[in-house]
């Protein structure tokens, strides 16, 4: 048995944040639906790149193992099959502004009435409350707002645009389910829902644990490139001979020693290392001309599995999936389609003893499920029909 069957998801989400929660809720055997229309279609599902039958590769990803149910929500059959749902599927995932649900008459105050132990988590950029609940904003603008992006730049020089979408998956999608699951554990003690209010800025903000300890206690605001993590010490990232980089994190003594040696300069290995910014920088040019002798496959060579001392290349993405690490730990999958073939994507982190994640089927089409979810509802095949003619399937 999976370790989150029984689990029942309605998913309103859209874009990153609340599919990529849902679909971990999936992975881990969650009966997820997908709430969708095909008048306002999710942006994912037309992000290239395509398959041969012009199906987003992204898509297929977020949405794996997710049923599709297509509705007009600003009809009042559609709000009604909603709430007939309710009954069963008693969580609800959604990424609207504030205010859009309860428009629609599908808000926790509202379907809580019908379900006393709904569990409704609502993902957005700036929260529920506050001048900026009804802001729209990106990933980009989170990071702003939240004070992290000033201090992890380099001096005098612009934030760097970031491959991951850090405030959309740390501060949005793992906030809210930790949010979900706790949540589920309390409803399982009281049997009482909760209304969880994930804001990607305020989750954002939070992971300035270590600089914003700092400032709160000593009144110094983290500088670019003057701090231990941020390129104000010799952790860091450096240039081999063919410009590719390598990861320094050998902070402690013990691999501080190894890092030395390796780098073939022991004259720098020093039991009294202190952190004035004259020793920093002068150890710190030492590394980046070392690393500027040799190209990245010979320092590959040198900073291979025997080496422990916290160094590691900068990999390619392509690289990082064909590393024995990734490979051993189960992270490349092939998911079913519905033509037989199996399409690779990624897959969970999260690893239990003795149970296995559950890959069902890559995203489907848009409303895919729509007569078979309205089925197991009690709605008859006439009563879908006329649903479908009044324009309330969409």
């Amino acid at each position: 048995m999976s370790i989150l069957n029984g689990l029942k998801i309605l998913d309103f989400s859209s874009l990153l944040p609340g599919p990529l929660a849902t679909m971990m809720f999936a992975d881990l055997g969650a009966d997820v639906i997908h709430i969708e229309s095909a008048k306002r279609v999710d942006l994912m599902r037309i992000m290239p790149p395509y398959d041969e039958n012009h199906e987003s590769y992204i898509h297929q990803h977020l949405n794996r193992s997710k049923r599709s149910l297509t509705l007009n929500l600003k009809t009042p059959e559609a709000v009604k099959i909603i709430k007939d749902l309710v009954a069963e599927y008693d969580i609800i995932v959604e990424g609207f502004r504030p205010g859009v649900m309860k428009r629609l008459e599908l808000d926790y105050e509202t379907l809580k009435e019908i379900n006393p132990g709904l569990i409704y988590c609502s993902i957005t950029g700036y929260g529920q409350t506050g001048p900026f609940a009804n802001r729209p904003g990106h990933d980009n603008n989170y990071l702003s707002v939240a004070g992290v992006l000033d201090h992890s730049r380099h001096k005098n020089k612009r934030p760097v645009a970031m491959g991951i979408q850090i405030a959309d998956v740390a501060g949005g999608t793992l906030h809210a389910a930790v949010g979900v699951l706790a949540a589920a554990l309390h409803r399982e003690k009281t049997g009482e829902g909760k209304y969880i209010d994930v804001s990607m800025t305020d989750a954002t903000f939070t992971m300035n644990a270590l600089y914003g300890a700092q400032y709160f206690g000593s009144g110094r605001s983290p500088q670019p490139e003057e701090e231990i993590l941020n390129g104000g010490t010799f952790y860091d990232y450096y240039q081999t001979k063919d410009d590719r980089f390598f990861s320094v994190g050998s902070l402690e003594p013990q691999f501080r020693k190894l890092l030395c040696e390796a780098l073939d300069i022991p004259e720098l290995i020093d039991s009294t290392f202190n952190d004035s910014h004259y020793t920093q920088m002068r150890f710190k040019e030492a590394i980046c001309d070392a690393f500027k002798t040799k190209t990245f496959d010979e320092w590959l060579l040198i900073f291979n599995e025997d080496f422990h001392g916290c160094v590691e290349p900068v990999l390619t993405f392509e690289e990082a999936c064909e590393h024995p690490q990734i490979l051993a730990r189960d992270l490349l999958v092939d998911v079913p389609k519905a033509d037989g073939t199996t399409q690779r994507q990624i897959g969970t982190a999260i690893k239990f003893d003795s149970v296995q994640p559950t890959y069902k089927f890559v995203g489907v089409k848009i409303g895919e499920h729509t007569d078979t979810i309205l089925k197991e509802a009690g709605y008859s095949d006439e009563t879908i029909q006329s649903l479908r003619e009044k324009g309330i399937l969409t």
